[in-house]
């Protein structure tokens, strides 16, 4: 037998691998690396049990394609044998009779087409002696080449225990050279993937798919081929070998409970918990009939689709014609002709296990997948590892990475969004800011010029009025109008003051401030109804800053008056510090009505106002971003209107720097 399987006997098409980790899953020793995100197959830890090839929904696991070796032996001048396995007909089922696909493949070009199960009949008769002889000495049988390979591989300790018999296909190859010369070319057609690397003494093995594609390539059809019985020697009972048991039935063995001490396990996770259990000295005294597959007639090598039952069902259909018609004393002779051929075999261990990483490097990969407690360790699976700790292993030996932990990337792919809405959120937030900045900027400027201008004329107006008027007698009926004119002239020199303070850049006069006592006193000048409740919230560890306190009171007093306008029917105004070592922020937060959508943009354009007439000017907003901006800081707005979105009210941040940088 091989030391390992062919090379690149199984690999991976990696632009059609979708990350969907089910080889890894699937595969009995975990001889998938996962790199980059692609899964690659390891050549010097597969078993060849193909699991990866039927899983793959994509196709991205393939075998290596030994359709070129069998066209090179045809044409050589070799006599060539083809062999059969006994599963074939459970595969062409849909060829209704088996003597037309032996007329098929004879036209590929073969020499001989032979049934495997004639081998399998002679190694039941073997497995029957071993267990006649040797009853008290347990043994694993041998017949499943990937089963043979783990054993080797991973249970290196139990290879004396592996049943000294070859498996059916080498077994009718002896035979078969034995017949016709040890010249005999021979290609072994069958299930298995593993088979292509069993042997040395098999010239090629493909699978039934290659078959397939090797009658399809040359046009041959069952309808047009021509019938052919296979060459000697005609197989028996052996025929059932393919099927969970079949070697058991063969030599008329059961592994019921009751009657005997042989355990049958099938499939890649049975094979090795029966193993294992047999390592660990439970299952000493009984025989292992192990498959790696459900039946070689679930192989990798089978077409994709079938159905287990109905391909067990075909081949006992087919076994049950076949011996209705063996001649029974041909075939007894046939056993006898070549009962001195060799059928022995005997396999050395081939170690690849791998140490187990140190303990505190295993346990820095499950912190890295934020697995802190054994609470995290969900051992869901989807990675394709059983547990969190085994996916641990494989990240330390460079087998997996973080990243196929699902419930690690979901959490992480969360947090990502999150700070990707965060970013979102203040990069929008910015840009308003900055376009409102610059729109208030040339609005100031504006404001500035048209203030000046209008400070001179009225001025002038104002000095005149009040001339005439202490020039108008008491009783005079003008002197109402001059009164009149002074006052208004006067309203209008506090609008372009309200201007110039929108957008002055005079100086401020900044004095170290405690801003919560500051903050207090602001709020101790509130006029408002018994149904406003005012909160004050300091989270400051240093309340001092610099500050224009007289500006800065105008500021607080024109939020805290519009907040509690802003909640006619009661509500609550709260006003909350916080800050780092640089800045401190001001919140003054209500739970009123809140400010439409559509009115946000226009809060500090001068003139603006949604009060009724002759209750606002619409300078108090740009007073304050005047005053704000003075300071080097920043004034930002937060509302919601809507009760459908959430608890209606409006919160002004202000951000001012705690020194103001020369």
């Amino acid at each position: 037998m091989s030391n390992t399987p062919h090379t690149n006997l199984v690999y991976t098409q990696k632009d059609l691998c979708k990350v969907c980790y089910t080889c890894v899953r699937e595969c009995p020793v975990k001889a998938i690396r996962i790199m980059n995100g692609q899964a690659e197959v390891m050549i010097e830890r597969c078993i060849g049990c193909g699991n990866c090839v039927k899983v793959c929904s994509q196709g991205a696991k393939v075998y290596y394609n030994s359709n070129p070796e069998v066209k090179a032996l045809v044409a050589s001048e070799h006599k060539v044998a083809a062999l059969l396995a006994p599963s074939f007909a459970a595969e062409f089922s849909d060829i209704k009779n088996f003597k037309k696909l032996v007329g098929m493949i004879r036209s590929l070009g073969f020499d001989l087409v032979n049934e495997v199960a004639f081998g399998a009949d002679m190694v039941a008769r073997e497995y029957e002696k071993l267990m006649d002889l040797n009853g008290e000495k347990p043994h694993i049988s041998s017949d499943c080449p990937a089963i043979v390979y783990y054993i080797r591989q991973y249970h290196p300790g139990l290879v004396p225990y592996l049943a000294p018999v070859a498996s059916p296909m080498v077994a009718i190859t002896r035979i078969l050279r034995k017949k016709h010369g040890e010249n005999l070319k021979v290609v072994f057609i069958g299930p298995c993937i593993a088979k292509k690397a069993e042997s040395d003494e098999v010239d090629a093995a493909i699978t039934f798919t290659e078959l397939r594609y090797l009658l399809a390539s040359e046009g041959i059809v069952a309808e047009e081929a021509e019938e052919s019985e296979f060459d000697p020697p005609f197989a028996g009972k052996g025929a059932i070998f393919p099927v969970c048991r079949g070697m058991l039935q063969t030599v008329n063995r059961s592994d019921d409970i009751a009657e005997g001490n042989i355990v049958v396990a099938e499939g890649r996770v049975n094979f090795r918990d029966a193993v294992k259990e047999f390592e660990s000295g439970l299952l000493q005294s009984h025989h292992l009939e192990l498959l790696c597959c459900e039946g070689c007639i679930m192989g990798p090598g089978m077409s994709k689709g079938g159905k287990r039952y109905t391909r067990r069902t075909q081949i006992s259909n087919y076994v049950r014609e076949k011996l209705n018609r063996l001649d029974n004393e041909q075939w007894q002779q046939q056993v006898e002709t070549f009962g001195d051929v060799d059928l022995s075999q005997h396999f050395k261990p081939a170690d690849r296990r791998i140490p187990l990483p140190d303990e505190k490097k295993i346990e820095e990969a499950l912190l890295k997948m934020g697995k802190y407690t054994l609470k995290d360790h969900l051992n869901c699976g989807a990675c394709g590892y059983e547990t969190c700790v085994d996916h641990a292993i494989a990240i330390v030996e460079g087998l997996a990475e973080t990243e196929m932990c699902l419930p690690f990337t979901i959490e992480k792919l969360h947090k990502s969004i999150e700070e990707l809405n965060e970013s979102n959120d203040k990069l929008a937030t910015t840009q308003l800011a900055l376009k409102q900045s610059e729109k208030l900027a040339s609005m100031g400027q504006l404001s500035a010029g048209i203030a000046h201008e209008l400070n001179n004329p009225l001025g002038v107006i104002t000095m005149y009025s009040n001339i005439l008027k202490d020039e108008a007698p008491e009783d005079s009926p003008i002197r109402k109008d001059l009164q009149l004119i002074v006052e208004q002239a006067d309203r209008c020199k506090g609008i372009v003051g309200g201007l110039l303070n929108f957008a002055r850049k005079n100086q401020v006069r900044l004095q170290e401030t405690n801003i919560e006592s500051f903050v207090k006193h602001s709020l101790e000048t509130v006029i408002k109804s018994e149904s406003v409740k005012i909160e004050f919230i300091s989270e400051l560890s240093n309340p001092l800053l610099e500050l224009d306190q007289d500006q800065m009171m105008q500021v607080l007093t024109n939020l805290e008056k519009n907040a509690v306008e802003a909640m006619p029917a009661g509500g609550v105004l709260t006003v909350a510090l916080s800050g780092n070592g640089s800045t401190v922020e001001i919140d003054v937060s209500d739970t009123g009505i809140g400010i439409p959508e559509e009115n946000m943009d226009k809060l500090f354009t001068p003139f603006f106002t949604t009060k009724e007439m002759g209750k606002g000017t619409g300078l108090g907003l740009p007073l304050i971003y005047g005053i704000v901006k003075m300071h080097k800081g920043q004034v930002t707005v937060q509302s919601n209107a809507d009760p459908e979105k959430g608890a209606t009210g409006t919160t002004f941040k202000i951000t001012i720097p705690r020194k103001r940088e020369l």
